[in-house]
């Protein structure tokens, strides 16, 4: 199993948090997301304990909305303390409905409209990450509309390689988030918020990209970023108190991954920020991180019905279900593997190489290829790992299929957190 909340009962069946995930799907039907409660939980402490220990608890772990945003997830980080980086208007008004501080949101995004900087300014966000100098003339002209001052983190590339797909590098120059080290655009940046009336500029954000496995890139970005504080410094005589590095700890997505454990990930950015910052005498300064994935991905499943079996004689075989990529799109764009079992035969072996198909009228409608799964019947319940993130979020009503329940598991027990969108639901802005 990828994660210890994996195990299977005595009657052959794959649970997740002790419940039957065959018994779920009998309840609640398919397609079905399922999240561990306590395991997310447990990955929220270990976050925060990290930053406890080794950094005098100077900082805020930020739960990273676009990984999945619901408003049941946001009371759980909530009540564990974390705050929430928001990337839109909808992230943000989720939030903020499900009770979490405004002062202890981080709001993103590299083409922000004017309704939603007036939407962070009006309810008091805690930092607003500008991404242009565009964006920094209509903030501050939103925040002198308001009579206020907002805080601002300018988001920084800070040229690093994170060794992850393409699709999801932002550190490096070529890329549409941020402003470049490499070019004098980061300095001149920081000049130009310096000296709006209605800004407060409070600090540096970075993101290297997402799915990365190992410690050096993060590490790197750290000792980059202090080194650019410092020259900041140094030129213009401010000291910046804040310093945002993002998040991107990756997950076991199959056997084969071995991501660091997100503890060393964060010892070793520490260590190297606290490093770089004795090398040139600069003040430590107060943390956020903003991890997603590998708080929820890990804690998550998605259940289907097999619909039919094809095969192709020396081809292939195609085990057919209930859902695709409509509901975890993830496949489809980045070529993402995940590991699957027959969950009403998960002490069984994995026999056979199919090809998991979806409904969706797309030849690419596909969650995985030469996918080890136990032999396939119509009928069966397929389970799909590590879905907590990036599957809910991404999901979509093409050939208006409407969108998969979401159950949350507690010690055996399940409760529905998303409702299962209906036909109605799926008409209700047609004209």
């Amino acid at each position: 199993m990828l994660t210890p909340n994996l195990t299977v009962n005595t009657e052959g069946h794959l649970c997740i948090g002790g419940a039957d995930t065959v018994k779920l799907a009998k309840t609640h039907g398919t397609p079905l997301y399922v999240m561990d409660e306590n395991m997310i939980r447990e990955n929220c402490r270990g976050y925060e304990s990290v930053i406890a220990e080794e950094y005098d608890g100077n900082g805020l772990i930020c739960y990273a909305s676009k990984a999945l945003s619901c408003k049941e997830l946001y009371r759980i980080v909530d009540s564990e303390g974390l705050g929430a980086d928001v990337i839109s208007g909808g992230e943000l008004y989720t939030a903020l409905k499900a009770g979490m501080s405004a002062e202890k949101i981080v709001m993103h995004g590299n083409s922000k409209s004017n309704s939603e900087l007036q939407m962070a300014v009006s309810r008091g966000v805690g930092r607003i990450v500008c991404d242009n100098l565009p964006e920094l003339e209509r903030l501050d002209r939103i925040a002198g509309e308001a009579g206020t001052v907002a805080n601002v983190m300018l988001r920084i590339k800070p040229g690093i390689d994170a060794h992850t797909h393409d699709f999801v590098k932002t550190g490096c120059i070529d890329s549409k988030f941020g402003f470049a080290l490499e070019t004098g655009e980061a300095m001149a940046a920081v000049k130009a918020a310096s000296l709006y009336p209605n800004l407060r500029l409070v600090g540096l954000h970075c993101h290297i990209g997402s799915q990365i496995l190992d410690t050096e890139p993060f590490a790197e970005a750290a000792r980059v970023m202090v080194a650019f504080m410092d020259k900041i410094r140094t030129e213009i005589g401010i000291v910046l108190p804040e310093l945002n590095l993002g998040g991107g700890p990756g997950i076991r997505y199959t056997e084969e991954d071995d991501p660091k454990p997100f503890g060393e990930i964060i010892r070793a950015i520490l260590a190297a920020l606290k490093e770089s910052c004795e090398k040139v005498d600069f003040p430590k300064p107060f943390i956020l991180f903003e991890p997603g994935r590998s708080i929820v991905g890990g804690a998550g499943l998605t259940l289907y019905t097999v619909m039919a079996k094809k095969l192709i004689p020396n081809i292939r075989t195609y085990v057919l279900i209930d859902g695709g990529m409509c509901d975890n799109p993830r496949y489809a764009l980045y070529h993402s593997r995940y590991e699957a079992l027959i969950a009403n035969k998960a002490s069984e072996a994995r026999s056979e190489t199919v090809t998991l198909g979806g409904k969706c009228c797309e030849s690419g409608d596909l969650v995985g290829e030469h996918m080890p799964l136990q032999p396939a019947a119509e009928g069966d319940i397929v389970a799909v790992l590590a879905t907590g993130a990036y599957n809910y979020s991404m999901a979509m009503n093409y050939n208006r299929n409407p969108r998969p329940e979401m159950v949350m598991v507690k010690d055996g027990e399940a409760r529905t957190v998303i409702k299962r969108e209906t036909y109605e639901d799926l008409i209700r802005n047609d004209l």
